[in-house]
């Protein structure tokens, strides 16, 4: 049996022959563990230790960033600041827009839908869609209902797509501006009132729109009484996603700001409604040609005396 003495480490002359053809190279001894001593370029027990890490392990370590939630953004120069504004995928677009036709009462959409995450794509392609959507069907709906009047001859009217662009993304952009820079005055004069971001209150109006693109879709039928009615459980359904996310919000505030600014959300989301209704599916009440009539002629035979 070996004793202890022949199981030690020994040197040996290759490696000696190394160090003395390369004395600047690296080496590594392992020892026994002994008392730490603080030694020229070796950091004391208790510090921290700083290492190097390769390529590989910082790629690593970036996609666990990106997998933990956290998103590296430049200034809003760069093209990737504005890349995190998409960075969504299908499920969770369809995830929000279920939401926001099916508003329930005590589910907050930031809070349940967005959780920190707004996106700007969905409200993107919903405004662009309900462009389309508006400004086409408007025109079918003016056609059908002048269908069989002799004198109405049909011509596409392209300016409404112009319009409707204009309307919506207005609406779909300066409102949340105003409330955004409402509710961060309030914050600052209330300290109980709270708030969400810029862009989750640009989120949130734009997947509120998404109700009105089947909407406007039915409104090609051309009857009046039908069009009114899905105007009015359109404006209720996305009118809920707006109360039941900004009230939360707004309740802490005085009862006369959280009122006003309840109603004013309201109000503005209704004329926007009622606005597409009236100028894009505008029926003409058919008035029938007029009937010229011409008088009777009354003729009288004279006979002439010889």
């Amino acid at each position: 049996m070996a004793s202890p003495n022949d199981l030690q480490f020994q040197e040996f002359e290759e490696a000696a022959d190394l160090l003395s053809a390369d004395p600047g190279a690296s080496t590594l001894s392992v020892s026994a563990p002994s008392e730490p001593t603080a030694t020229a370029g070796t950091p004391a027990a208790g510090e921290d230790v700083k290492l190097d890490l390769s390529e590989d392990e910082e790629a690593h370590q970036e996609s666990s960033e990106l997998l933990g939630g956290q998103k590296s953004s430049g200034g809003f120069w760069t093209f990737e600041y504005y890349q995190s504004f998409f960075n969504v995928d299908t499920m969770q677009v369809l995830d929000r827009v279920k939401g926001s036709v099916m508003p329930l009462p005590g589910r907050n959409f930031v809070k349940h839908y967005l959780r920190n995450n707004p996106d700007l794509y969905g409200p993107f392609w919903i405004c662009v869609t309900l462009v389309f959507s508006v400004a086409i069907s408007g025109n079918l709906s003016t056609f059908l209902s002048e269908l069989g009047n002799p004198t109405y001859h049909y011509r596409p009217q392209f300016h409404r797509v112009a319009i409707a662009a204009v309307v919506i993304f207005l609406y779909a952009w300066l409102v949340p501006i105003g409330l955004w820079a409402f509710l961060t005055w309030r914050q600052g004069t209330e300290r109980q009132v709270g708030g969400y971001s810029f862009l989750e209150t640009v989120c949130v109006y734009g997947y509120s729109l998404f109700i009105y693109i089947p909407t406007s879709i039915l409104w090609i039928i051309p009857f009046d009484w039908l069009q009114w009615t899905l105007i009015v459980v359109a404006m209720v359904i996305s009118g809920s996603v707006l109360v039941l996310t900004f009230w939360p919000v707004v309740r802490d505030d005085t009862k006369v700001a959280a009122v006003a600014t309840v109603v004013t959300i309201v109000v503005l989301h209704t004329l926007l409604a009622i606005g597409c209704k009236l100028y894009f599916f505008q029926t003409a009440p058919h008035t029938p040609p007029p009937t010229t009539t011409t008088p009777p002629i009354h003729t009288t035979l004279g006979v002439k005396p010889h």
